[in-house]
């Protein structure tokens, strides 16, 4: 049977993918964890290859007709490698979530002890929440920023370490605005016999880019997630020392997934690709200075930076100075309205719950993507201070919208093609 004609065409889904292209063109995309990806790596995303099984690795596949299939994806993970100096390479896991619990699956058993950064001071699910498998099945203990200067203390995380002995130490964030050393982590990690993992999910693309230091020579493994700041599809990745190799695909497959995504695949290869240009450096140091900016102009509306600023892409902004009535959830809400799009964001050490907070997180890939500098950040500030200080004035806000989309409107993203 055929599949269904024109005349049958699914009208209503594909509406709203033309509205939320809308959304996204004609406002401002602040969520640290986004970025707009390049028409390249969404043709491949929705590419023929959608229709392939292909359990297994290239050359070790459990059906036939995966010649064409093995070629990509040894090649995304030539790229991979070559990006990031890096002995091996698995380009399958679905998510950097799944990419860490493969991980976890692979070095680790069940009950052993892990340190982590904790969530609700910048790290991540799959760093040993509560709530999550990493923290149900592993023993994780948490290390948390400094009381003062709300960076990391490796002092305390030394402390830990030997208090706990963990088989495992995680360096990573979710919502840390400053760089992540990885020699101080390695040193730790020696001192007690531990295994190094490094999630740097949000920050591979500057690693790639040159504007963070590249953790692969300390680490024994390095997850990350292929979207964000490396602009390419929504998927994970792990890199390891050549002494973890095996354990590390084992674990993907048949471990904790079956058939790969080769679509997802092809379009990490592409998004590889185009990482390893000369321009990709030019990105990843403006997405840096963007957010310096940025950070700079919100400090003058009235807002606290956590940590002083920032160092990376992204920045968490305490709103209790500017407003202390004002929370993360109503400031989301009415910056929506106005066509700024960012997250609700807890705080070191919030007096609210991680469904209000007290905070917000605001990230500049997106906007970089676009073609937008420093001048523009200003901008970006005086509009995201404006809506939240007439909040409850509508036409206020309409007028913020009507702004934003006028700055997007000369920076546009995508062609028709896209």
């Amino acid at each position: 049977m055929p599949w269904p004609s024109e005349s049958q065409r699914d009208t209503e889904v594909f509406g709203l993918i033309d509205k939320e292209r809308e959304r996204q063109v004609t406002g401002l995309q602040l969520i640290a964890s986004e970025n707009f990806t390049s028409p390249d790596v969404m043709e491949a995303t929705g590419s023929v290859l959608t229709n392939k099984y292909a359990e297994g690795y290239p050359g070790k596949r459990y059906y036939g007709g995966n010649a064409v299939v093995d070629e990509i994806e040894a090649l995304a993970i030539e790229r991979i490698k070559q990006l990031f100096g890096a002995d091996h390479a698995n380009v399958q896991p679905h998510s950097g979530a799944s990419a860490n619990m493969a991980v976890y699956l692979g070095l680790l058993k069940p009950g052993d002890t892990v340190l982590g950064l904790s969530l609700d001071h910048g790290g991540h699910l799959t760093h040993g929440s509560p709530v999550n498998a990493s923290g149900i099945l592993y023993d994780f203990h948490s290390f948390r920023v400094g009381a003062t200067d709300e960076r990391l203390d490796f002092d305390q995380i030394r402390e830990l370490a030997i208090k706990h002995k963990p088989k495992m130490i995680v360096a990573g964030t979710t919502s840390y605005p400053r760089r992540l050393e990885p020699k101080p982590f390695r040193a730790i990690a020696d001192e007690v016999g531990a295994l190094m993992m490094f999630d740097i999910a949000h920050i591979a693309g500057l690693v790639a880019g040159g504007a963070h230091p590249n953790p692969v020579p300390y680490a024994d493994v390095v997850t990350f997630t292929t979207h964000k700041t490396l602009r390419g599809p929504r998927g994970g990745c792990i890199l390891t020392t050549a002494a973890h190799a095996a354990a590390i695909d084992k674990a993907v497959f048949p471990g904790s997934q079956g058939g790969p995504l080769e679509h997802a695949v092809a379009a990490k290869a592409v998004a590889f690709h185009e990482a390893l240009q000369p321009s990709f450096k030019d990105y990843a140091q403006q997405i840096v200075k963007n957010a310096a900016a940025l950070a700079e102009a919100m400090s003058k509306q009235g807002f606290r930076l956590v940590s002083g600023g920032t160092d990376t892409h992204m920045m968490v902004v305490d709103l209790q100075p500017f407003d202390a009535e004002l929370t993360g959830k109503e400031s989301q809400l009415v910056l929506d309205e106005a066509g700024i799009t960012l997250n609700k964001n807890n705080i070191p050490n919030d007096p609210r719950s991680p469904f209000v907070t007290s905070g917000v997180r605001i990230g500049t890939p997106s906007v970089t993507t676009q073609g937008m500098k420093e001048p523009e950040m200003v901008l970006i500030a005086e509009y995201i201070a404006q809506t939240l200080r007439n909040r409850n004035n509508p036409a206020v806000v309409a007028e913020v919208r009507a702004k934003v989309a006028a700055l997007c409107a000369k920076f546009p993203v995508y062609s028709k093609r896209a």
